[in-house]
């Protein structure tokens, strides 16, 4: 008992000390004002995922490196500096992004109009793969150091199957689906893609391959032959690249920093972009209030991090976050950012419904991210402006429903079952056994209920005939240019574009100045400690983030119920 109680007395000491220490240093960060020095030099450093909502605002310094920027974040950060008279040059550092296309766009782009101001840019690479090199070359001068390689090759897909590991261990999985192309179950219950899949996989690779040589020939002034031709031969390692006319110069940082004060002709005053990011510039935001509601990861049912699995967009915190908005009589029109490769049917329809409610009450667009599609594209069809990237994923308008049948795996492993019912289909989703004819046919026509649902509220929100946009779903990705193309967007273009469109729905001056509102808001460390379980959930989430976990959202899964998932991922490299 004595143990126990001197192990109980040390706990609370130590807990007392730990939130003494962040609470000084809550305090600390919020007190500490950053001052932007005139013929200031802001260093821009891109690291790992660039997610659409912000993250908890941690105040320790150890912890700050690993906080990144938001889109949103860097989108604000390039307005501003390029009209803010203390900011005199750029220095773009990009290292071991993880990033879609869509957002490698929307910075690229960015960093293309900061230089309309006239201030230079410099990027400076460190193992840079083809992502990294994407931000670059909307710069002036790119380096790299002696030794360094780049990784640029092309692009490339990797279709991953799981039926031969199933079978050894015993384990069929059932899936009922709707649409041609709907082929998320596949990956468990084929060994080889379809040709639907190989067919909307090579347009995908065409586009991109495309957009990165035409993306590098504009930057480095060479014309497409001369970029594909010099893949050929990637990677590069040191003078090569060089050679290549893909790098300028081989320096250290600080020889690229001296670079740069020559150009200047001034001293560097390096500030950060996450400390200009927080610094007050005064005169760049307007009154008006636009909301910024970001969706971002995987669509589920019931409150945040219920599950305690993953992050993402639960119906029950996305229904409570728009009515937020509805009811805020400051905000005169809302961006909905979404991100999303979709998740639960009835949840994305209870989103759409709250999305809908908005809608009718305050002027609002969809602005598409890397991905908007199954039960994104669902929650964004509220019959508003959509518009989205060229090489967003959106569209794969389908649902299916899967279990696992381990009934060889219990025989494996010993176990047996016995199961008792009452009602004809209660035992559906028995995972010891595998489905009946009727139990596949019920399932069926549920899928059918749900697809032909989905499809009409496509039609509704496209002003479009059902007949036509049935043959434009069948689960199919679709890229954001192909998506204007068939009607399923009206336009395609990042924030700048997002932000001219609610302008115009929501009758503001062109020349008027807004102040864009993020909901959800940023959190603090105070947060975490008053929400511990929403927010640890959060932190775990991020560590497998990190180490690659990867898949379809267990989340979803678990939840059972009609999924509208995009059928596979895509990762740039």
């Amino acid at each position: 008992m004595k143990r126990f109680l001197l192990g109980f007395l040390i706990g609370l000491v130590f807990a007392a000390i730990v939130l003494a220490i962040i609470g000084y240093a809550a305090l600390h960060y919020g007190e500490r004002k950053v001052n932007v020095a005139e013929g200031s030099t802001v260093v821009l450093h891109l690291e790992g995922d660039l997610p659409e909502q912000p993250p908890v605002e941690i105040p320790l310094p150890f912890l700050q490196q690993e906080q990144p920027m938001t889109v949103l974040d860097v989108w604000q950060l390039l307005r501003k500096a390029a009209g803010d008279p203390r900011i005199q040059a750029i220095v773009l550092e990009p290292r071991d992004l993880d990033i879609g296309w869509a957002k490698l766009e929307e910075i690229h782009d960015d960093v293309v109009n900061f230089k309309k101001s006239g201030k230079p840019v410099y990027a400076y690479l460190r193992g840079p793969t083809a992502r990294e090199y994407y931000i670059a070359t909307a710069a002036d001068k790119i380096y790299m150091s002696p030794e360094d390689e780049l990784d640029l090759k092309g692009v490339r897909a990797q279709l991953l199957y799981f039926k031969g590991t199933l079978d050894k261990i015993g384990v069929d999985m059932e899936f009922e689906k709707l649409g041609k192309y709907k082929d998320a179950p596949d990956e468990f219950t084929k060994t080889a893609p379809t040709p639907e899949t190989l067919e909307v996989t090579n347009e995908i690779l065409d586009q991109y391959y495309g957009n990165l040589v035409e993306v590098i020939a504009k930057g480095r002034n060479k014309t497409p032959d001369e970029i594909r031709a010099a893949m050929d031969n990637g990677p590069f390692v040191g003078k090569a690249t060089v050679d290549a006319g893909l790098i300028d110069e081989l320096l250290h940082e600080d020889e690229v920093f001296a670079r740069l004060k020559t150009k200047l002709n001034a001293e560097i005053k390096r500030i950060s972009g996450e400390d200009y990011s927080r610094a007050a510039l005064s005169g760049f935001t307007g009154t008006t209030k636009i909301a910024f509601v970001v969706g971002e990861g995987d669509i589920t049912r019931g409150a945040t991090h219920e599950n305690g699995t993953e992050t993402g967009i639960t119906a029950t915190s996305m229904i409570k976050l728009l009515h937020q908005v509805e009811n805020d009589t400051s905000i005169k029109g809302v961006i909905f950012r979404i991100d999303s490769p979709g998740g639960d049917g009835i949840a994305s329809d209870d989103i759409l419904h709250a999305a809908k409610e908005l809608a009718s009450k305050k002027p609002m667009i969809i602005s598409m991210s890397d991905l908007c599609a199954s039960g994104g594209y669902f929650i964004a069809i509220t019959g508003d402006p959509m518009i989205a990237y060229p090489n967003t994923l959106t569209g794969s308008i389908g649902v299916f429903f899967g279990k696992p049948d381990a009934k060889g795996l219990f025989a494996k492993l010993g176990i047996t079952e016995t199961v008792l019912t009452r009602g004809r289909f209660a035992d559906i989703d028995d995972i010891a056994q595998p489905l009946s004819d009727a139990g596949r046919a019920k399932l069926q026509h549920e899928i059918e209920v749900f697809y032909r649902g989905f499809v009409e509220r496509v039609a509704e929100a496209r002003k479009r005939p059902y007949d036509q946009v049935e043959p434009l779903a069948q689960g199919r990705v679709w890229l954001g240019t192909q998506a204007k193309q068939n009607g399923l967007i009206d336009n395609v273009g990042g924030l700048d574009a997002a932000v001219e469109m609610i302008k115009q729905k929501a009758n503001i001056p062109e020349s008027e100045k807004i102040d864009l509102v993020t909901y959800p808001p940023r959190r603090t460390i105070w947060d975490v400690l008053l929400n511990r379980s929403d927010d640890t959930t959060e932190i775990e989430s991020r560590a497998l983030a990190a180490v690659g976990a990867k898949g379809l959202p267990i989340g979803s899964l678990l939840h059972g119920g009609m999924l509208a998932l995009l059928p596979y991922q895509v990762e740039v490299k």
